[in-house]
């Protein structure tokens, strides 16, 4: 498992030398690669040599420019407009993404969507929003995989990147900490059916991560120290560090872990009032 930061950033890819490559001739799907940690992991498979599918919803002006500084570099990408919510669109996306890669054999559910309320106020349609994007949207495009995988005798993965609070309640996101439980649930559930066809399900769970969607807790010097606090190696994370990790649980090297969690938090899920 290679740690190089070139290949998980939007101003820099490169491929990996081909000695070191982990997923050679792979053919992945990544929901939600557009951005932060789902466009770190659609540059880092695609350096170890998989073709990518970069889905995004909307604007397709980030995905496409991922695709030419792949393409350029000697990887194969595809922009993939979907919203993984949407059972028809998923059909037709992973139809496509098969039909131009000959197959599909790894899918990474990374698409999710999160905000707080308190119970109190949360209203049904942010309550539902929640589960559509983090499991629904997980379980239409799981499926679809499996389909794909299953009639063609794919050897595959499906790594789910869920959270820390997959098992961390959180105050005033429990519609998100339901997703994610569901999320682990839904994967050793899945693992257990597939696995005797050679395809494994794993879940990756970050902690505290750099991302845009943290941009506001990073910028404040205290609330950014009250989360260290909270980490026990002291720093936030990296996208870096969750794309390493799930491009290792995809390969071959990782051929015989099946339905675990593997927590990417620099040790949160160990600090004491967690424990």
């Amino acid at each position: 498992m290679t740690n190089n930061p070139t290949t998980d950033t939007a101003d820099v890819f490169a491929m990996e030398p081909p000695e070191r490559r982990l997923l050679d001739r792979r053919k992945a799907l990544v929901t939600g690669a557009d951005s932060g940690i789902g466009q770190a992991i659609a540059y880092r498979l695609a350096a170890h040599g998989a073709a990518v599918a970069i889905n995004h919803v909307g604007d397709s002006t980030v995905a496409e420019a991922m695709v030419r500084k792949i393409e350029s570099a000697g990887g194969k990408a595809i922009t993939l407009p979907m919203d993984v919510t949407q059972e028809e669109q998923v059909r037709r996306a992973f139809a496509r993404t098969a039909g131009a890669f000959h197959g599909l054999d790894l899918l990474v559910n990374n698409a999710g969507i999160e905000r707080p309320f308190r119970l109190v106020d949360m209203e049904l349609e942010w309550w539902q929003k929640v589960i559509d994007v983090n499991l629904t949207g997980t379980f239409l495009c799981s499926r679809e995989a499996a389909r794909i995988m299953l009639e063609r005798g794919s050897r595959g993965a499906i790594v789910n990147i869920t959270s820390v609070h997959e098992t961390i309640p959180w105050a005033e996101y429990s519609h998100y900490c339901a997703s994610k439980g569901g999320q682990r649930m839904f994967a050793q559930s899945i693992a257990r059916e597939l696995a005797p066809h050679g395809i494994r399900v794993l879940s990756v769970a970050p902690g505290a991560i750099e991302t845009p969607i943290n941009k506001d807790v990073l910028a404040d010097p205290q609330r950014r120290k009250t989360v260290e606090d909270e980490i026990p190696l002291g720093r936030w994370g990296k996208v870096s560090d969750v794309a390493g990790v799930v491009a290792f649980l995809a390969s071959e090297r990782a051929d015989y872990i099946v339905g675990s969690t593997v927590f990417v938090d620099g040790g949160m899920t160990l600090y004491p009032r967690f424990v």
